[in-house]
């Protein structure tokens, strides 16, 4: 007889480049409670597109992953579709911003600002 393992996704794979600039953004801001969201919401050139805010708040049915001392948050409906994703933070010739490396998106835009499944 086998014991059945089960198998629960990576939420999301935070890189020590997000950590270290949500540190210092919140460190910034003086306020230890700020939280990294990342979210989806419909629209983009690709169907979806990425989203990045602050907040204070983790609601109910967020997922909250805590990695090197911060906090990044998925809401419920952004959550089947960041699964596995890796979150970065990138300065470059583009400028610097927070990205999503999504292996479940079938396509994306040229910024790479919106995907679709």
């Amino acid at each position: 007889m086998s014991v059945a393992e089960t198998f629960e996704p990576t939420p999301l794979i935070v890189t020590d480049n997000t950590v270290a600039k949500v540190r210092e953004l919140v460190e910034e801001e003086g306020n230890p409670d700020l939280k990294l969201r990342v979210f989806v919401t419909g629209g983009g050139c690709s169907g979806f597109q990425y989203g990045f805010s602050f907040d204070e708040a983790v609601e109910e049915d967020d997922t909250p992953i805590e990695v090197g001392g911060v906090t990044v948050v998925l809401d419920a409906m952004s959550y089947p579709y960041l699964v596995g994703s890796i979150v970065d933070y990138e300065e470059g010739l583009q400028g610097s911003r927070f990205v999503v490396n999504n292996p479940l998106a079938t396509a994306t835009c040229g910024c790479g600002a919106s995907f679709s499944i």
